[in-house]
């Protein structure tokens, strides 16, 4: 099991620049603790006395976990006194000034330190666990989108549903940014599934440089041959879903199919604890790295 405390899964955004120094943004970065990315915004907001729009951040980082990441506050000509900002549910670490502010997918990727608990299968099985991390480390694990992008309970993909049903999704991102990146994911990780099950996940096909698959949206896709084929066939049966995408504006897009963590390492903590730590570039799921290793004994989902 993982996550039974959230001192178990430690992640550190890795922003990739330094702030200017000067600017109309405030850049702050920021530690928290079981808060969501979504409720430390709105408090910087309250606290700062701006507009919630005015509060950006790369991306969502888990809640149940201790996390640090940066935020942007939109604050021309004003300056805050650092009390103002401080609550007891995040802590700051740092301040500085920048003259754009955070967009999503922004930051350069995460480091993770993970602890894997009651992991029975290192006792008897800890040459054959290492074995595998060897190879992870070396040839990497389907690239998948994470559950966590699809909402509790897949929520976000049923209000896809709905919203798709219903036409209202045509040419209207506003307020539905994460459905439509839901439904995408979605679409791209059928195209994955399908490739590890022909064995083709990790091996380029034809006109590929690299193996990838879909970000479905409007224009011509970039798969060719055998490749268009086969995503086509693989897509018949969500057209309703392609061309809502396609008329909400979105551009079509690739995305790799294989994901090789940063620098992975492990360490057996003791009889059934296992600390991994690696780094992941922008928009890659920790949680699909840990599938690899922890479902290591169902032969139905290995891709290795």
């Amino acid at each position: 099991m993982y996550r039974s405390q959230p001192e178990d899964f430690l992640v550190d955004e890795v922003l990739g620049f330094e702030p200017s120094g000067e600017g109309e943004h405030l850049f702050l970065h920021i530690k928290k603790r079981d808060q969501n990315t979504q409720w430390v915004a709105g408090l910087l907001s309250q606290l700062a006395g701006i507009k919630r729009n005015d509060v950006s951040f790369c991306g969502l980082k888990d809640r149940f976990a201790v996390t640090t990441q940066w935020f942007s506050l939109y604050l021309p000509g004003l300056e805050l006194n650092p009390g103002q900002l401080l609550h007891k549910d995040f802590e700051i670490l740092s301040m500085a000034r920048h003259n754009k502010k955070l967009r999503r997918g922004m930051h350069n990727g995460n480091l993770f330190r993970l602890v894997l608990r009651e992991f029975t299968a290192l006792e008897d099985q800890f040459p054959e666990i290492e074995a595998r991390l060897e190879k992870i480390a070396e040839c990497g694990v389907p690239n998948y989108f994470g559950e966590q992008r699809f909402g509790h309970g897949c929520g976000n993909l049923i209000q896809a549903q709905t919203l798709i049903e219903h036409d209202q999704l045509k040419g209207n991102r506003r307020g539905t940014g994460m459905i439509l990146s839901a439904a995408r994911s979605w679409l791209f990780n059928l195209v994955l599934a399908e490739r590890i099950r022909q064995g083709c996940w990790s091996t380029s096909m034809e006109f590929e440089a690299e193996p990838c698959g879909p970000l479905w949206g409007r224009g011509r896709s970039a798969a060719g041959g055998d490749l268009e084929q086969l995503e086509q066939g693989i897509l018949a049966d969500w057209r309703d879903w392609c061309y809502a995408l396609e008329h909400a504006g979105l551009k079509q897009d690739r995305r790799a199919t294989v994901l090789v963590p940063d620098a992975l390492q492990w360490k057996r903590l003791d009889r059934d604890r296992l600390e991994l730590s690696f780094g992941l570039s922008a928009g890659s799921f920790a949680t699909v790295v840990l599938r690899e290793i922890t479902e290591l004994f169902r032969p139905q989902i290995r891709a290795l």
